[in-house]
């Protein structure tokens, strides 16, 4: 059997996948807009629901690679927009490499293309799913498998499966966003991860290393109202390095820069000039943008 066989002979299967339905007709913009609040107001929720069993000793391989992820560790957003992002990458690649040979410009091919792809996301839920569970980076809260009389295999597995709906889940969140909602759906998670990620850090009124509050406005009040640093010593080179570094002044002054400059670089486009040869004096301007990596750089 050859490959476009194999993908023929998936096709009845791919095509049973349940799948989110697209429009029929103009979707208007405050319902499109109605769609993608409660997308993401379920995003949020699920982002702190935490996972049943899970034990506080669980390390988290992916915490540096997090803002990327849109995920939430703990929660049943672990996982995030990964298995997406992966799965569609490796589809592409093998597809664009003529490894898998697949005519995207045939509507039965496309429509297998896309099945496929989304069967390959529920494979790799469990392929970054099970390896944390069974390599012990999620581990099972042995008290509560005490408590409820099973083994802590039974635990990890019930660990398992919340982390495979929550993959799952984000599939169809993604689904509906693109289709009836504003813009991609990936690209809201990881923007809304950020943004409550910057939002946390702003007024966060949690203690931290040092026992300052993690939120640079709680933090900056507890300072001030307990005197920890005089203005005699403001001009220092002690008091400007906990004024920038441990006051958070230089993260903020930094998050600041970096986001105006995402912006300037982002909303910049050159436009190069068109001549037609067949319409005499007919001429217009194809604006090509300095970057075409969406909310990437974020």
């Amino acid at each position: 059997m050859n490959q476009q066989s194999f993908f023929y002979a998936i096709e009845p299967f791919v095509r049973r996948l349940p799948s989110v339905e697209r429009p029929t007709g103009h979707v208007h913009f405050k319902r499109k807009l109605s769609w993608t609040l409660a997308i993401l107001m379920l995003y949020f929720v699920l982002g702190n629901i935490p996972l049943f069993g899970l034990s506080k000793a669980s390390i988290d391989i992916f915490s540096a690679y997090r803002a990327f992820f849109a995920g939430s560790f703990g929660s049943m957003m672990l996982l995030g927009i990964g298995p997406i992002v992966t799965a569609s990458i490796v589809l592409q690649l093998l597809v664009g490499a003529q490894i898998i040979k697949l005519n995207l410009s045939d509507p039965r091919d496309q429509a297998i293309y896309q099945g496929t792809q989304k069967a390959l996301v529920f494979v790799m839920v469990a392929v970054e799913a099970l390896p944390q569970v069974v390599g012990g980076y999620l581990l099972p809260d042995a008290g509560l498998a005490t408590t409820l009389g099973v083994t802590t295999g039974i635990i990890s597995l019930l660990i398992f499966i919340q982390v495979f709906v929550g993959g799952s889940l984000i599939v169809y969140m993604d689904e509906v966003v693109s289709k009836w909602g504003v813009g991609s759906g990936v690209g809201l998670f990881i923007v809304a991860g950020i943004a409550q990620q910057l939002v946390t850090g702003i007024i966060n009124p949690a203690s931290g290393d040092g026992g300052l509050p993690v939120g640079i406005i709680p933090k900056w009040i507890y300072i001030i109202s307990q005197q920890l640093i005089g203005f005699d010593t403001i001009f220092t080179s002690e008091g400007l390095q906990y004024i920038f570094v441990t006051g958070g002044i230089l993260a903020l002054i930094s998050t600041i820069i970096i986001i105006l400059l995402v912006v300037f670089v982002e909303s910049t486009r050159i436009e190069i000039p068109l001549a037609h040869s067949r319409v005499r004096g007919a001429r217009g301007r194809f604006p090509v943008k300095l970057v075409y990596a969406s909310v990437l750089p974020m």
